[in-house]
């Protein structure tokens, strides 16, 4: 989009913001001479988001070209080791003017350098993810099975009869039920393997009910590993293994598992004699969890940790393509950034990027060049092109579709002190015009996680409508944040409405004593766990004109029952029948009886992490003490607000009652609602 003068940008037609097209993934060639990007964009009737492969020049010289095309969309690039171009996409037809809808949901799709799309693995209820070996023609996907089903074919069969007999039951014998937005079955997820061209597809092992399709093929195609959530005893014992399979075979080679810990994320090194995962130390009721990574030894499963002495947490890892070559990249959280880090095979850490966040990592063969998406609060996801080895530098950025013009703003930092002297810092957006003669209003916006970290674009909590609309948006990363080390994670263990609600105070209390902040018009908004710190927050102050709270825990003892995270919560606040302490500690529905500030309350039904029970019981106690409060419910949403007229409402609906209340404007309901 072109520069616009004056106040019309993106940002404050929330249409236009919507409209953007989003950049998702990319995939480069094994001879690093093709560059794809995964790109969403609203479909002709604007209801959802339709993803499309672009190709991008490595070299940045020509404009991006739109390879695909159809009703339902095309994602998850990747190349083939001949260099075809392989898909996900739940078009029937190979003809994308002819393509349509199917119930099967998405199959893997393979487009050669010149000729049609053609059809290359389908499976009854779609395919979740797929991977490709580097040096081969084998592919592997996940995708489910009915209990009982030996097969894609018995499973097919039972699928059809249920949806005869209008069956949708589950019967569960263990472990969840549900996670994050979706119900979890009848079908479990299983890896498959093809290694050959009759287009038998083995199957390597059951993954679990809760499956993110993680999944890596050995450079030569002979092995694949997996992802599997192995369900405990009770709750408390389930954990995520690595498992390692023979690819023609499904025979279970080795299981990546140790007590204490978790694993996921599976890489095989360049060489393929070593496996790399992410590891994670779970937590306990004294100490935090953290991430990691390690390598597996597949022939002495002997397991040695990476980068031990590296304070953040390492991820996206990619291996250099060459089996002679040792080296990592990955990339980790750090001081409101997300950099690109390389590892040499001494063990040495050089962070190759001074600003932004970085993701989707890609390897040049020659290991000379990175590729990556390149994000920031201020910028949208673009693809760039990196040195592999220049430490601190700056990305050669590639011409990509999307790309939202002119904000309508500035992004500046504020730093302070936590009462415990740890240095404390916070990306502040001033809306245009911002001065000590024209101080903006101020809206605090708590992330979620609670482990996680401003430091990229989001399309979801984008402050940039805010500033749009004349606000100054303060992105704090208080105790518990990722990117700080180890001490700041300690520091809001066990005590989410302690330290963290004192850094957040302190960071707003600086941002306020700048001339160009009005101090006496400040509003608060923030969502999952900064919707739970929206709600403590609301009990400890009435410094806030007005606090949204979206998908915020209210009472920790019942959620702890529902949540999908339920064995999460009870390691770190404990059971609240024995161990009750925390629980009324840091529970905002101990002291409803204290809020006295306006809220909006948001909440989709089908959010399985913070329950919606959470957002009505909220809204009822606001009611029965007569705080002024509104409840914005999204019947076929879950912890996110995904559907464009959804997305846009919420953003009118947050902007209105910030407005009226923090600005003292008559209240306006959004049109629709």
């Amino acid at each position: 989009m072109s520069e616009t003068p004056g106040d019309s940008t993106a940002f404050h037609d929330l249409s236009a913001f919507l409209a953007t097209p989003r950049v998702t993934a990319l995939a480069l060639s094994p001879d690093g001479d093709r560059l794809v990007a995964a790109v969403q964009s609203l479909n002709g009737e604007g209801n959802r988001y339709v993803s499309g492969l672009w190709e991008i020049d490595p070299a940045g010289g020509r404009e991006p070209r739109r390879l695909t095309r159809s009703h339902k969309g095309e994602s998850a690039p990747a190349f083939a080791a001949d260099g075809t171009l392989y898909f996900l996409s739940g078009r029937e037809d190979s003809d994308p003017g002819a393509a349509k809808d199917t119930a099967e949901g998405s199959a893997v799709w393979a487009l050669p350098a010149s000729g049609e799309a053609a059809l290359i693995a389908r499976h009854p209820g779609g395919i979740a993810g797929f991977t490709l070996a580097r040096d081969t023609g084998a592919l592997a996907y996940t995708a489910g099975l009915l209990p009982g089903a030996a097969d894609a074919e018995a499973h097919g069969k039972l699928r059809k009869d249920r949806a005869e007999a209008k069956v949708t039951a589950i019967l569960y014998e263990s472990g969840l039920t549900r996670f994050w937005n979706r119900d979890l079955g009848p079908d479990e997820a299983h890896t498959f393997v093809r290694t050959g061209d009759d287009g038998a597809a083995v199957d390597a092992g059951g993954q679990g009910f809760v499956s993110e399709a993680d999944t890596a093929l050995s450079p030569d195609g002979t092995r694949v590993a997996h992802t599997r959530f192995e369900h405990g005893r009770v709750p408390d014992d389930n954990r995520t293994v690595v498992v390692v399979a023979d690819a023609t075979t499904g025979e279970r080679l080795h299981v990546v598992d140790r007590a204490g810990y978790a694993y996921g994320a599976p890489l095989f090194t360049a060489d393929g004699t070593g496996l790399i995962c992410a590891r994670q130390l779970r937590e306990t009721y004294e100490e935090p969890y953290s991430w990691t990574l390690v390598r597996i030894d597949l022939a002495s499963g002997a397991e040695s940790e990476l980068m031990p002495d590296f304070p953040n947490w390492p991820a996206g890892a990619v291996v250099s393509p060459r089996p002679d070559e040792a080296t990592l990249w990955f990339t980790a959280d750090e001081l409101g950034h997300c950099p690109v880090f390389r590892r040499d095979p001494d063990g040495t850490v050089t962070r190759l990027t001074v600003s932004g966040a970085y993701t989707s990592l890609c390897v040049a063969p020659d290991g000379r060049t990175l590729y990556a998406l390149r994000s920031a609060v201020d910028a949208p996801p673009t693809p760039v092109r990196l040195d592999a080895a220049e430490p601190d530098q700056e990305p050669a950025e590639l011409k990509a579709p999307g790309g939202v013009g002119r904000l309508p703003g500035t992004l500046t930092e504020v730093h302070t002190a936590g009462d415990d002297g740890f240095p404390l810092r916070a990306w502040l957006v001033l809306p245009e015009g911002a001065s000590a003669e024209r101080p903006a209003p101020l809206v605090l916006v708590p992330h979620g996680g609670p482990h996680s970290s401003w430091n990229a674009w989001t399309w979801r909590w984008n402050p940039w409508p805010f500033a749009a609309r004349g606000y100054a948006v303060l992105l704090p990363d208080p105790a518990m944040s990722s990117g700080y080390g180890p001490r700041m994670h300690e520091r809001g263990w066990g005590q989410w409405g302690g330290t963290p609600y004192r850094d957040l105070m302190a960071m707003t209390d600086t941002a306020e004593a700048r001339p160009d902040i009005d101090a006496t018009r400040t509003g608060l908004a923030g969502a999952s766990y900064g919707g739970y710190m929206a709600n403590r927050i609301a009990t400890l102050t009435d410094r806030f004109k007005a606090i949204v709270s979206h998908a915020g825990l209210w009472d920790l003892p019942s959620h702890q029952a529902v949540t999908d995270a339920s064995a999460y919560h009870r390691r770190i606040f404990g059971d609240p029948l024995t161990r009750p302490e925390r629980h009324e500690e840091n529970s905002p529905s101990f002291a409803a009886d204290r809020i006295r500030t306006p809220m909006l309350v948001v909440h989709g039904a089908k959010d399985y992490r913070v329950p919606v029970g959470q957002g009505m019981a909220l809204f009822q106690e606001l009611q029965r003490r007569e705080v002024p409060a509104k409840f914005l419910y999204f019947p076929d949403e879950g912890h996110w607000i995904l559907t464009p007229a959804h997305a846009r409402l919420w953003y009118s609906a947050l902007l209105n009652f910030l407005d009226h209340h923090v600005l003292g404007q008559e209240w306006r309901r959004p049109e629709l609602l």
